[in-house]
């Protein structure tokens, strides 16, 4: 429960009181509770959902869940994806780790959070309702998934980083235990959809994290983040293409 507690912790904005381990090699060792504290995550979301879209037109509606969403989560993910793109103008690897620990926000960064979130607001707007909240609820676990998953697969770019002491505290069946809840819910919640939705979110967790680790000889704690952004959107538009394609 400790762990769950750092989870929760780390990953939202809840305040939850009582004493926990602190450090990233601690929260490695939470890795497992990720997707459970996703799916906390979904339920307020989908809750959000149901409300917004009573009151609000679906533009709106959409633009308040997203909001909602990205405010639950501190904005922590969506600076590891800023951060990422920024890295992108660095002339070597050494070079690009330098610009990502830079806290200001560069050009490919700002342009990449609006069109991103643009296509996160259209994207759930467009979704029909009864196929909406159920794929809010169940994509934040399955994002959640991966980075314990990415851990694993890629070394990390820094010895002394954040995502060298996140893998450095990873337990060894931390990955495919969260891999196996995401990919569950996805399949409670949406069905035969929900397994195309895991593919294509787990897939576009792994190739962000292979597209940045061959140029920064590994993964840090930034790409870690924008994996779960990155995995959500694109779970989010295989959601949208399969209610758009289907009768």
């Amino acid at each position: 429960m400790t762990s769950l507690v750092l989870a929760v912790r780390y990953l939202t904005i809840v305040p939850l009181p009582g004493r926990t381990a602190h450090g990233t090699p601690a929260l490695g060792r939470a890795a497992s509770w990720f997707p459970f504290v996703g799916l906390g995550l979904g339920l307020v979301l989908a809750g959000v959902e149901r409300v917004t879209s009573v009151v609000f037109p679906p533009p709106l509606a959409a633009l308040l869940t997203v909001t909602a969403w990205k405010v639950l989560t501190g904005g922590l993910h969506l600076d590891g994806l800023a951060d990422c793109l920024d890295g992108l103008a660095g002339k070597d690897a050494e070079h690009r780790l330098r610009i990502m620990r830079d806290s200001r926000i560069g050009a490919f960064g700002a342009i990449g959070l609006i069109l991103f979130l643009l296509l996160e607001t259209v994207a759930v707007a467009e979704l029909p309702a009864g196929v909406r909240w159920r794929a809010l609820l169940v994509l934040p676990a399955l994002a959640r998934a991966t980075p314990p998953l990415l851990a694993r697969c890629f070394p990390p770019a820094k010895a002394d980083g954040h995502g060298a002491a996140f893998h450095s505290g990873l337990r060894a069946g931390a990955a495919p235990a969260a891999l196996a809840l995401g990919v569950g819910l996805a399949w409670v919640g949406l069905g035969v959809a929900g397994l195309l939705v895991a593919t294509a979110a787990v897939a576009a967790a792994l190739a962000l994290a292979a597209f940045m680790a061959a140029r920064l000889a590994g993964v840090t704690g930034d790409v870690l983040g924008a994996a779960i952004e990155v995995s959500e959107l694109a779970g989010l538009l295989t959601v949208s293409a399969w209610a758009h394609v289907r009768p």
